[in-house]
């Protein structure tokens, strides 16, 4: 294992949502504008390509616009992490050297996706990866829109390889969380996937958190992580529990990602509309959108004012 790896990723990071122009194509500059956004808000990095910037959804030329778009604006001033997972073995090779090419810091991808592949084919998938640069990898384990589930035998044997430095556990699962821990041990990262989990999975063994809704309100989460590192476990509580409010808020609308776009509109940070299949938000949510950003705007003044840096 690398030296100092905890210490160049551990933390909070906010996966990225995409940004398209009015006609859906992907724009750069709005892309550098969102990414920008997130500069002085206290988190560790970007996870760009993932869930949350609809990756799937995208062809690798377009990705690959996200990812130079990204770097050229914060390279240097927040650590990224690309996911370059694909469907076939050659373009998430490809993806992965573009990656390098450009200077981001790690890569990290799914396993293949449609096809139940056998264990020793999604090990090869990612091998072809891992070798095919220079780069840190970081697994990304979401075994609930993968259908593929991460063994303990494979997870083990990943991790012994020096430049696998971690994993994404976007699984339910706390215990499992807790149990990629133990198996990876205290130099392997393991990223806390559910946003609405990040003081469970930070209690229980979580370097740090990778999550969707972080992209609304990085701040909360910062001094949510910032209050469980300083020990303060009953107020970090109470924080979650708001959030959570938030984050049960979003998941009523006809797609998460779409919820989230709207409020960065809110904000003057225009990113356009999800993808189809994924659906945006109707005019008759904007009310109750609007409501949902002055309340996150409400908790970040407060938080940020009385559970700063200093505090």
């Amino acid at each position: 294992m690398a030296e100092n790896n905890l210490s160049k990723f551990a933390g909070v990071y906010v996966a990225m949502y995409s940004a398209y122009d009015e006609g859906g194509k992907v724009d750069q500059a709005r892309v550098r504008k969102l990414a920008r956004s997130y500069v002085n808000t206290g988190v560790k990095g970007l996870y760009v390509g993932g869930s949350s910037g609809e990756g799937i959804l995208q062809n690798a030329e377009e990705r690959k616009r996200v990812v130079e778009a990204v770097l050229e604006e914060v390279k240097g001033e927040l650590t990224v992490i690309v996911h370059i997972g694909a469907n076939s073995t050659p373009e998430s090779v490809e993806l992965a050297r573009h990656a390098e090419q450009h200077g981001a810091d790690a890569i990290s991808a799914v396993p293949s996706i449609y096809y139940r592949l056998p264990e020793s084919a999604v090990e090869n998938h990612w091998q072809h990866m891992i070798d095919s640069t220079s780069l840190p990898f970081i697994i990304y384990h979401i075994p609930q829109t993968t259908g593929f589930q991460l063994s303990a035998a494979l997870l083990g044997r990943m991790a012994e390889q020096d430049k696998v430095i971690g994993v994404k556990m976007s699984g339910e699962s706390t215990f499992e969380l807790q149990q990629f821990k133990e198996i990876g041990g205290p130099d392997f990262l393991v990223f806390n996937g559910p946003d609405e989990q990040f003081l469970a999975g930070r209690i229980m063994g979580a370097d740090g958190g990778i999550g969707g809704t972080y992209g609304v309100m990085p701040e909360l989460f910062c001094v949510l992580n910032r209050l469980y590192e300083q020990g303060r476990r009953e107020e970090a509580q109470v924080l979650q529990v708001k959030i959570n409010g938030i984050i049960k808020s979003l998941l009523g609308y006809p797609s998460l990602y779409g919820a989230c776009k709207y409020l960065l509109s809110l904000r003057g940070i225009e990113t356009g509309q999800p993808r189809l299949p994924l659906l945006p938000v109707r005019p008759s949510h904007h009310d109750s959108l609007v409501k949902l950003n002055s309340e996150i705007e409400e908790l970040t003044a407060h938080y940020a004012g009385s559970y700063g840096e200093k505090s």
